[in-house]
């Protein structure tokens, strides 16, 4: 396991309970500002540039299109990206993607207001996946030097709860505006002025000096974290978990042709797309009050098994009721992965080789996310959208048993921050599971 993040020691990360921890923190709230301008300005652009291009192709396949081209570029540029951070004063960079963000809503709006070539809208994607790529190794990388250890997985509980928060407003207001106006441009121009907030909020943290080296990049510097994460197995298992349940079992590209076919318009997509975020929001205020993960393993496998049943029952459903309960439950169980999940690479990490990490872990979350939608929408063209949802829950199932089997060491992780005793629990499982291989 890699070192801690600074001398705070393992007890005292497990044992604080205090649910405000990392409020109380100056630099944090700063952090959190920024994040929160920024988190619902793309919600926005995301509910309205989804609305509009539906609107004007009504093609479910264009919508997987859609997250090819966000998807791409971050694959290409994302571990150069980390390896940049991680040699760059990290605030500045987060601060530069904020406005560049800003930048590309104030295109959107004028290719918006002027109904522009859809080609310029996918050119504009792929433009904000080339922002992607260095905003989010940035923050990664950042946040762990605004705080003490002992006060991270609160962060990361708060940071989520952010999260939530954002994705639940900003479909709601976009869909609330787009109704009153029946056009996306208000909702890319509201997009830019949160952006360039988010750019602001960033210019005022003081982060703990990193130590960065001055010697010139060489190639095999992008793949030190993909070397980290290849030897930290816990890592690497509940990275694979998410890559591929999110890549069988996502269902957020086809929410406009299911707001169309339960007819319940612009505000039904904008409650639809906020709905696994209410969930999320509630599991996040739960999991910032309530003490570590005792079995962390556990739970991040039957909450990704949990997320694919209800993804089963989302595709299935004729009722609206039925299917914002499905997508909300769902958002619930999906977030103690992704705190799970954030909090291993992060403590799990040294610091010096973060951002760089972070860049990885950006590539898994991008490829799952922006793919499956690709996968999605390529699936409901040729099979129909529920065929697409459906065979996508029963596909993240299988996943969790593949990782289960082929991840002893994630299968058998108690605490996220381990004690000695921990190691040893570990180790004495791995080595009863291989012999009982052995016997079989």
């Amino acid at each position: 396991m890699a070192d801690l993040p600074n001398s705070e020691t393992p007890t005292a990360a497990v044992g604080r309970t205090d649910a405000f921890a990392a409020m109380r923190e100056a630099n944090y709230r700063f952090y959190a500002l920024n994040f929160v301008a920024s988190s619902l300005g793309l919600q926005m652009l995301s509910t309205a540039i989804g609305w509009e291009i539906y609107d004007r192709t009504r093609d479910e396949f264009v919508l997987g299109l859609m997250g090819l081209a966000r998807a791409l570029p971050v694959i290409a540029l994302t571990l150069p990206a980390g390896t940049l951070v991680d040699r760059s004063d990290r605030k500045v960079v987060l601060s530069v993607t904020q406005f560049a963000f800003a930048g590309v809503a104030l295109a959107l709006v004028f290719s918006s207001a002027s109904t522009a070539a859809l080609w310029i809208f996918f050119a504009l994607l792929i433009l904000s996946g080339c922002v992607r790529s260095f905003n989010a190794p940035s923050r990664g990388a950042l946040l762990p030097s605004l705080l003490p250890t002992n006060r991270f997985e609160n962060a990361i509980a708060w940071q989520s709860g952010f999260f939530q928060f954002a994705a639940i407003v900003g479909p709601l207001a976009a869909g609330l505006i787009i109704d009153a106006t029946r056009t996306a441009w208000p909702v890319y121009a509201t997009t830019a002025v949160l952006c360039a907030c988010a750019g602001s909020a960033a210019l005022f943290l003081r982060p703990r000096p990193v130590a960065r080296t001055s010697a010139p990049p060489r190639f095999r510097d992008m793949l030190v974290g993909a070397h980290h994460i290849w030897r930290e197995k816990t890592i690497l298992g509940a990275l694979t978990l998410d890559l591929l349940a999110v890549l069988f079992g996502g269902a957020t590209a086809l929410l406009p042709v299911y707001a169309e076919m339960l007819d319940v318009g612009p505000l039904g997509l904008g409650a639809l797309r906020a709905a696994p975020f209410v969930g999320a929001f509630v599991m996040a205020v739960w999991l910032a009050a309530r003490p570590s993960f005792r079995h962390a393993g556990s739970a991040l496998l039957w909450s990704v098994a949990g997320f694919g049943v209800c993804m089963i029952v989302f595709g299935l459903s004729e009722w609206l009721w039925l299917s914002l309960l499905a997508l909300a439950v769902g958002g619930a169980l999906d977030n103690i992965s992704v705190v799970i999940r954030h909090m291993l690479v992060q403590l799990r990490t040294p610091d010096e080789m973060r951002g760089r990490t972070t860049a990885v872990n950006t590539v898994f979350i991008e490829s799952s996310n922006e793919l499956g939608a690709f996968e999605s929408g390529l699936v409901a063209r040729f099979f129909g959208p529920v065929a697409s949802v459906v065979s996508g829950g029963f596909g993240t199932l299988a996943v969790v048993a593949f990782v289960a089997l082929a991840f002893p060491q994630l299968r058998s992780m108690r605490r996220l921050v381990e004690t000695k005793d921990d190691v040893r629990h570990a180790e004495a499982e791995e080595e009863e599971h291989r012999g009982m291989g052995t016997q079989g």
